[in-house]
């Protein structure tokens, strides 16, 4: 019980809601004791307005970003104060501020959410009217409270300096966990292999996010000099990570024939897939540690599931006969190495969490780490070069911006009570993708009522103002930690704490439910219509894009390993780059999908092409990963001319796919292209026939060589055959365009 308490109060969004409710809380409380309620509410409305643009990350970047947000806040707040009585001056305005924040998310995640609190700062704008002195006060009592938050915010933050990364940490444990979890689950032999392909396609979009969280704050600090032991040890435990995943997309196996080849020996596959699951299961063990801050105890069970799988694996060679099924052997051997690779990844990981670890590893100098950090330009080009309606961002802006104006006009010409809740469900629900302004409108309203039925019934047995005034304070906290992972739920307890306060205000609070349903209905319906109507962003007009970038993501990262393979030596800052690049690209394409997935059947082009796309894509990641771990992890023989002509082939019919994405033209290999691959792929299968019949299996040198032959010429085979199948896929997609 204790420990499901502390699961959902110690993790990031809570202590964020917390912040932001301690925040408005006690400036209220305090002058409202002395006599300055109005006052105390206006500095907690700014204090409220500032916490969405308290985005994590680097210390300098965060106070600057709240700053900005603050003053941006405050000087919006008094030219439209200053403006808002005079008609013809203010509907200009209005659309003109409303266009500039919207178009500011161009800049990234914590300018789209500076952007953000300046759009819901516009329309409660709308909700008073100052003039003279008391304008000045009010913008006063605002930018109090903004600053207000930010020493909140830092008294947070340097209370628990290293929290938030320590959570994020944990959810990166605890999602690679899973992700390896669902690699597990495909050994099993009714496995439903397209969907937990799909399930990890969506897996890899959540990976990648915190991914690069992670990244911007370790990274950052050890850039900006602050790279403490502490701060190498968590840069060890995310490098590792990576790894794992890359390690774990390596296993591009025929799962179907692999249990058609071990159909006598079901022992052997069981018993790796329990390894699997003790590999995922031991992620998840370091992952609670962390999240719960209690000290994790390293055991032995991995090293013990790892030696069942040798002995079994030995087993299997004993009854089959050494040399009569050398490839199932291999195969076997393979699978056992790159268990080993996850095992020692996984034991580096505690040794970094327990302090255990080498002090010499920790003074390791990171090379070019800052090249891993996503760069973000604040330039006015950036802005400028959006200002089209072939970006999203830009047709998004134009559409907000006429929306929250026909929101304003219905809002002044109607009776309503307060129009500018109006205008906050539009800026609150719209998105500038279909499907999520959908699934927030719905959200948004089913939240409404059920807030407003829950605080109608409790105000119904009680009108105590010190009781509604600590239910507000806990449906305040709830529905800010709620509001970023379930947003019915968050807007459900926004409803209620928002109620209560007018339950406390005013008598007439059955009025104000009714009020607040109506016009966020109308808010809903409005946002949701100017997405359908208003110059829409179908995701179906973005896919190419996506595509184009992950298979040119892939393209380099099979350029990198070519390139390892042939030099040796350490693996440089460029193949990382790459192979980064093409997971987060692959996450890219998926959430494109997603997206698409969300909007009407009408607007779902070629829906089967595209998801052979994806998963062809993801696969061809896979088998490049598979060839990547390989030649980093074994002492390798030179390449040879027909791997690099195979490995130019899948490069070259990668580019003819990005080619065939952009035109209507078909292309392919040449004639002499095609000829010069068929006697490669001849010379590289005789190579392999004449080492699985060749006796030395007991000669190590010559294992490693056959190891190296079989895995290499067999992910040739798979990747050349991936991308002849995009190349086919394009081209149809193409077609049906």
């Amino acid at each position: 019980m204790l420990y499901k308490i502390r699961k959902y109060t110690d993790n990031t969004n809570f202590a964020n809601a917390f912040k932001a409710t301690f925040s408005c809380v006690l400036p209220l409380l305090i002058l409202a004791q002395l006599g300055y309620f109005q006052e105390g509410f206006v500095v907690a409305l700014g204090a409220l307005l500032t916490f969405p643009s308290d985005v994590p990350g680097n210390l300098n970047h965060k106070i600057k970003g709240i700053l900005i947000a603050v003053f941006l806040i405050t000087g919006t707040n008094l030219l439209l104060g200053l403006i808002q009585n005079f008609t013809f001056i203010v509907y200009p305005v209005l659309l003109l501020l409303v266009f500039f924040f919207s178009m500011l998310s161009v800049y990234g995640h914590r300018a789209n959410m500076i952007s953000f609190v300046c759009l819901i700062s516009v329309t409660l704008v709308f909700s008073h009217s100052y003039t003279g002195i008391e304008l000045l006060k009010h913008c006063g009592y605002i930018l109090t409270g903004g600053l207000f938050y930010l020493f909140v915010s830092l008294l947070f933050y340097f209370l628990r300096p290293h929290r938030y990364i320590d959570l994020q940490l944990a959810d990166c444990l605890r999602l690679t966990s899973k992700y390896l979890k669902l690699r597990g689950d495909l050994w099993n032999i009714d496995a439903d292999r397209a969907k937990i392909t799909e399930k990890q396609l969506e897996l890899q979009v959540e990976i990648n996010a915190i991914h690069e969280n992670i990244r911007e704050y370790l990274i950052r600090n050890a850039v900006n000099s602050n790279n403490s032991n502490q701060n190498r040890r968590k840069l060890i435990v995310f490098t590792n990570l990576v790894e794992i995943l890359e390690i774990a997309l390596s296993f591009a196996f025929n799962h179907e024939n692999l249990h058609r080849k071990f159909d006598q020996h079901p022992d052997v596959l069981k018993t790796y897939q329990h390894l699997a699951y003790t590999i995922a299961s031991t992620l998840k063990k370091l992952s609670l540690s962390l999240e719960t801050d209690t000290e994790y105890v390293p055991n032995n069970v991995l090293f013990d599931a790892l030696e069942n799988l040798e002995k079994v694996i030995r087993q299997y060679q004993e009854k089959t006969g050494k040399n009569q099924e050398a490839e199932g052997v291999l195969m076997l051997k393979n699978m056992q190495h790159y268990a080993q690779k996850q095992i020692e990844k996984i034991k580096v990981i505690e040794q970094a969490l327990t302090g255990s670890m080498n002090p010499e590893v920790l003074k390791r100098k990171n090379k070019e780490i800052e090249k891993f950090l996503t760069p973000q330009n604040y330039r006015i080009g950036t802005l400028l070069e959006n200002l089209s309606f072939s970006s999203t961002t830009f047709r998004h802006s134009l559409r907000l911006s006429i929306t929250i104006l026909i929101g304003f006009i219905i809002g002044k010409l109607l009776p309503f009570q307060n129009g500018y809740w109006i205008l906050l469900t539009i800026v609150v629900i719209m998105r500038p993708g279909y499907g999520l302004t959908k699934q927030r409108s719905f959200e948004r309203i089913y939240g409404t009522l059920l807030g407003g039925a829950i605080a109608f019934g409790v105000m119904y047995f009680t009108q105590n103002h010190y009781v509604l005034g600590i239910l507000s304070v806990v449906a305040m906290i709830l529905g800010y930690a709620y509001s970023q992972t379930n947003y019915k739920v968050g807007a459900t307890f926004v409803t209620v704490y928002v109620i209560f306060i007018y339950g406390m205000l005013t008598p007439n609070v059955l009025e104000v439910i009714q009020y607040r349903v109506i016009d966020t209905v109308l808010g809903a319906a409005l946002a949701f219509l100017a997405n359908y109507f208003l110059w829409p962003s179908w995701e179906f007009l973005n896919l190419n894009k996506y595509l184009e970038k992950s298979i040119a993501a892939n393209r380099d990262y099979v350029k990198e390993i070519t390139v390892y393979y042939n030099k040796k030596g350490e693996v440089t800052t460029a193949y990382k780059l790459a192979r980064k690049q093409a997971f987060i690209e692959i996450g890219n394409l998926m959430a494109s999908f997603q997206r698409m997935k969300q909007e009407p059947k009408s607007k779902q082009k070629n829906m089967a092409e595209v998801y052979k796309l994806v998963v062809l894509n993801h696969t061809l990641l896979s088998s490049a990963a598979s060839l990547g771990t390989y030649v980093q992890s074994h002492k390798t023989t030179k390449a040879s001319e027909a791997f690099n002509i195979v490995a130019n082939s899948v490069v070259r019919n990668l580019n003819l796919v990005i080619q065939s994405l952009n035109s209507k033209h078909h292309f392919s290999l040449s004639e002499d292209e095609k000829e010069r691959l068929d006697l490669s792929f001849t010379e590289l299968k005789n190579i392999r026939a004449s080492e699985l019949k060749n006796d030395g299996l007991e000669d190590d040198d010559f294992r490693q060589k056959m190891e190296e032959a079989q895995l290499v010429i067999d992910q040739l085979i798979w990747l050349i055959n991936l991308s002849e199948n995009l190349l086919k896929v394009s081209k149809t997609l193409q077609k049906e365009a």
